[in-house]
Order: structure tokens, then C-alpha cells, then sequence
């Protein structure tokens, strides 16, 4: 990943709105109903290719393909990897449960979306046998990328780190989740060095290491739940041994979903833990509400001198759109809390797409936000290098 010496560099965190007719697709696929493969992957290529264009022209520096070819940011994953299969109901969050009414709203609004509720979960020993998905994914954004009239400072490709796949797909097979999660991480090395040897910056989605506390583990103690970060950073430091930690960053999020978030673990609860994965740039929220104020955990926790940090300086749940003078602010403030200019890069808090249906910001005020983003970048550019 590079540093820059001249300005502050943008990027995304990889999900992007996708289609009505793709989503469609794919929700019908999800449901198990047939679909011309032509047809779906058709719409695939057009959008990635609208995807890519869009970054481009809005101004980011470093981008993906959106992950328009994927329902969703994991669960992707039982679609390309043996074992997973049944379907298993995730437990609620805890602070969902708290504010029933609010409950319900986030029920009837799951409903509408026409997605199914049951999650994959592993029935047998899993067994990732057949990159061809991942090959083609990562061969389409080559092939969309060539001919834009400008290119990428970098591109970087998305995949679920071994921890979310281990929480929000049930285990169905496995005696423990310890032998449940390494045994995805061995898997998943498959998937992780495969993008690597294609030219991209892999991108590890971990929203496990922060949002599982409220959810798979809320009724554990704070200490067993840093155990279980601990657990889940071994096993992905398994998974990319053999990949430069310069080349992958790591994506930590407390779930991107509106809500009263009041059972978040705090970010210097597990800040220190998530300076034990191998890698070369933690990307954290700090744009929401909740999370804010916690840039002052860098300062009690400083940043390892080989990382990079992507701060989340626009909110990815709401349709406001942030002043440019905001994210100019935000990024000032993260350049403070870690000290050098040079090692941040403009970021957003999470996905805007995260799951197919499931679209918190109206796909035209996406493209706003991102504007602002860089607009914000070079805002906060002109103060740090005047």
C-alpha cells in the first residue's frame, strides 16, 4: 500500500449499490430458484464495469469492483466453498433487543427486503476446491479496468476474513469454535492468496473482531471476547502467512447497520489485539455517531510504525451528506491521533452495499458522499502539507 508525501489518498471500504436487475438475480438465486447463468453474469460484467467507471470518475484514487458479483460481503462464500448448507438463524443483537420497537421496524424493513433470513451454516468438512468464482471475479475487474481514461493509484479486492464466516455461518459440523474457525482459515488461504497473485491489495472484512461482542458473544464477559479476537487474528494470521502484510489491510466494524449500537465493545478494548494481525493498514469506523470520539485510542494505543490507517471519515447508514469541512476535520484529527500525514488514507465506515436488498443510502447520495469524501481529502490536504 502506498504512502503518499503529497496529499491524502482515497479509497472505499468495497461494497457498492448494485442494480435493481442484478439484485433481483440474485435474491431469486439466493432463494433457490433457477436463473440463466448468462443472464446473471452478464449483468455482472455491467456492472462491475459501471462500478469501476463511477470511482474513476468521482475521483478516488484506490478501488475495487464493488463487489458486484457477490450477494453479499461473506456469504458469498457458501457458494464457492463445500460444506455449508441447511440454514441457521443468527442470534439478534443485543442492543436491538433492548428497544423492541425499534425491533420491529428492523424486522418489517429485513421482510421488505426480500432476502432470506436463514444463513448457510456447515454441514460436512469444508473443502475449497474450485477458485474458478474467485479467478473469473478477479479477471473481470482486470478486464473493465483496461481502456478507462484514467486508472487506480492501487485496486484491491474484498474478501470475509475467517472470524465472520466462522459467526454468521452456523457450525453444524465442527466439535468447537476454535477447530471450526481454523478450519476456514485454511480454506480461505486459498481465496486470500489468489487475489495477491493476481496484483491486488487484499482487503480482510472483520467486523467480527468488533461487532461479534454485541452479538455471538454478548452474553460473555469483556476478557473472554478479547480471547476471541485473539483466536480469530491467529487464525487469519495463519490464512496470509505466505502474503506480504504491506499488501492486505484489515476492515473492523461494529456492524453497518443504523441502530442504537448502545453494547458496542469500545475501540481501545481491542485496539491492542488487533495489532497482532499480520497486516499493513487497520481500516476502523469513526464516522457514526457512536464511534466518533475514539481516535483517542490511537494516542493510547499508537499506531505500529509499519502500518497505515483508514480512517472511516464518512458514515455509510445515513443519507446525509457530509460537508466537506467535516471529513476535512476528521481526517486532520486522525492524522493527529497517529502522528504523520503520510500514513493516512481517506476512508468511509464500512460498505454501501453490504448485502444485495439491503441498501441504507439511496444509491444517488452514495456517489455524493464519495465526492464529498475526496473533496473533503483535498480540504484537509491543502492544511496538513501548507
Amino acid at each position: 500500500m502506498q504512502r503518499s508525501d503529497t496529499r491524502i489518498l482515497t479509497t472505499h471500504v468495497g461494497s457498492l449499490p448494485r442494480p435493481a436487475a442484478l439484485t433481483e438475480l440474485f435474491l431469486r438465486q439466493e432463494r433457490g430458484e433457477p436463473i440463466e447463468s448468462a443472464a446473471l453474469e452478464q449483468h455482472i460484467a455491467t456492472a462491475v464495469a459501471d462500478a469501476i467507471h463511477k470511482q474513476l470518475d468521482v475521483g478516488l484514487d484506490i478501488g475495487n469492483d464493488g463487489e458486484q458479483p457477490r450477494v453479499a460481503f461473506h456469504t458469498y462464500v457458501a457458494q464457492r466453498m463445500r460444506g455449508f448448507g441447511g440454514g441457521w438463524i443468527r442470534r439478534t443483537r443485543r442492543d436491538i433487543t433492548e428497544f423492541p420497537d425499534f425491533a420491529a421496524l428492523s424486522q418489517a424493513r429485513q421482510q421488505s427486503s426480500g432476502r432470506r433470513q436463514h444463513m448457510p451454516q456447515a454441514i460436512a468438512e469444508l473443502d475449497y476446491a474450485d477458485l474458478r468464482a474467485a479467478e473469473q471475479e478477479c479477471a473481470l475487474f482486470w478486464r473493465c479496468l483496461e481502456g478507462q481514461p484514467r486508472q487506480f493509484t492501487e485496486s484491491f479486492m474484498t474478501a470475509a476474513a475467517p472470524g465472520i464466516i466462522a459467526t454468521a455461518m452456523g457450525n453444524a459440523y465442527y466439535d468447537s469454535h476454535e477447530n471450526y474457525v481454523f478450519a476456514v482459515a485454511r480454506q480461505m488461504q486459498k481465496e486470500y492468496e489468489l487475489i495477491h497473485a493476481q496484483g491486488f491489495i487484499l482487503q480482510l472484512d472483520c467486523p467480527d473482531l468488533a461487532m461479534e461482542r454485541a452479538m455471538m458473544f454478548q452474553d460473555e464477559s469483556l476478557r473472554r471476547f478479547q480471547e476471541v479476537v485473539e483466536l480469530h487474528i491467529a487464525a487469519l494470521n495463519l490464512a496470509i502467512a505466505n502474503i506480504p502484510p504491506e499488501r492486505i489491510r484489515l476492515h473492523v466494524c461494529w456492524g453497518n447497520s443504523e441502530g442504537p449500537h448502545t453494547h458496542d465493545v469500545a475501540l481501545e478494548d481491542i485496539l491492542p489485539f488487533l495489532y497482532q494481525a499480520k497486516v499493513g493498514a487497520p481500516s476502523v469506523e469513526l464516522a457514526n455517531p457512536r464511534h466518533q470520539h475514539e481516535y483517542a485510542a490511537f494516542k493510547r494505543y499508537p499506531l505500529p510504525d509499519s502500518m497505515l490507517f483508514l480512517p472511516g471519515v464518512i458514515d455509510t447508514t445515513t443519507n446525509y451528506v457530509e460537508h466537506p469541512e467535516v471529513v476535512a476535520n476528521r481526517l486532520c484529527q486522525a492524522v493527529d491521533a497517529v502522528g504523520e500525514r503520510s500514513r493516512v488514507l481517506a476512508s468511509v465506515d464500512c460498505g454501501f452495499g453490504t448485502f444485495a436488498a439491503w441498501n441504507l443510502v439511496a444509491e444517488s447520495v452514495v456517489w455524493a458522499k464519495l465526492g464529498t469524501l475526496v473533496e473533503g481529502a483535498a480540504l484537509a490536504s491543502t492544511r496538513l502539507w501548507a
